[in-house]
């Protein structure tokens, strides 16, 4: 008999142990943030402009001229209808305002939110942080993280949405075109319960939802799913599972 769970996502918690594993993609990830900023002292990049600091959170007005935003320490919000390259930091969440566009979103510890009708060209990523992608909001490339929630909400994603241990919730008219894969631990104990992964009417998952862990998959009767690997589907009727 499957057991019945309720709707509200809980976020596995990770050990020590596995955030060390997670610190190798972050480095990757710090790499990216800092490239343009040297690490001499606190405050702003010496030189640099608002886009670009150390310490402190980045505002990104649609007036500003096409570049790159990026922090180290801090968030960073894209104003409605502004557009940057990259968006970039390492401790700190991304926040792309209504009809915003990026080349890549990506974060070590945050989340990441889009907005209605924002677009990221390339890939949105983080670590440690949820992901979400609201109505109309576009990602061409992939959406992945290695925990926290994952919310795709009548938006589209070209690539694949990856995760280890995060929740997936893909629900109304949402599309998602290069599949998903929530990834087996590697060398890591996680704690907490099994993610939980839920599609709902209206939505479209092309490719494979590929499954290396244990999870439990909930798959609307009006959703529609490529071939399916790794898991069970528990199919339900109605705007959510019981």
């Amino acid at each position: 008999m499957t057991t019945r769970l309720p709707l509200q996502m809980r976020r596995p918690a990770m050990r020590p142990a596995a955030r060390r594993r997670a610190g190798r993609g972050a480095l990757a990830l710090f790499a990216l943030a800092t490239a343009s900023a040297p690490l001499a002292g606190c405050g702003d990049v010496p030189g640099g402009d608002e886009s670009h600091k150390i310490n402190g959170s980045v505002h990104v007005d649609a007036s500003r001229p096409l570049g790159s935003a990026e922090t180290v320490n801090g968030s960073i919000h894209v104003d409605v209808g502004a557009k940057v390259t990259k968006a970039a930091t390492v401790n700190g969440g991304i926040h792309l305002g209504a009809n915003s566009s990026a080349e890549s979103v990506k974060t070590v510890n945050g989340s990441v939110t889009l907005d209605d009708g924002a677009r990221v060209s390339g890939e949105v990523a983080s670590v440690n942080g949820s992901l979400t992608l609201h109505a109309g909001a576009d990602v061409s490339g992939t959406l992945r993280n290695v925990s926290g929630r994952i919310e795709v909400t009548g938006a589209h994603v070209g690539g694949q949405i990856r995760t280890v241990a995060g929740d997936v919730l893909i629900m109304g008219p949402a599309k998602v075109d290069g599949g998903l894969h929530v990834e087996k631990p590697s060398g890591i104990q996680l704690t907490g319960s099994k993610p939980r992964v839920v599609i709902g009417p209206g939505a479209v998952v092309g490719g494979e939802l590929r499954f290396d862990r244990e999870i439990d998959l909930f798959v609307s009767d009006k959703a529609t799913v490529g071939t399916i690997s790794g898991a069970q589907a528990v199919r339900f009727t109605g705007d959510a599972p019981p």
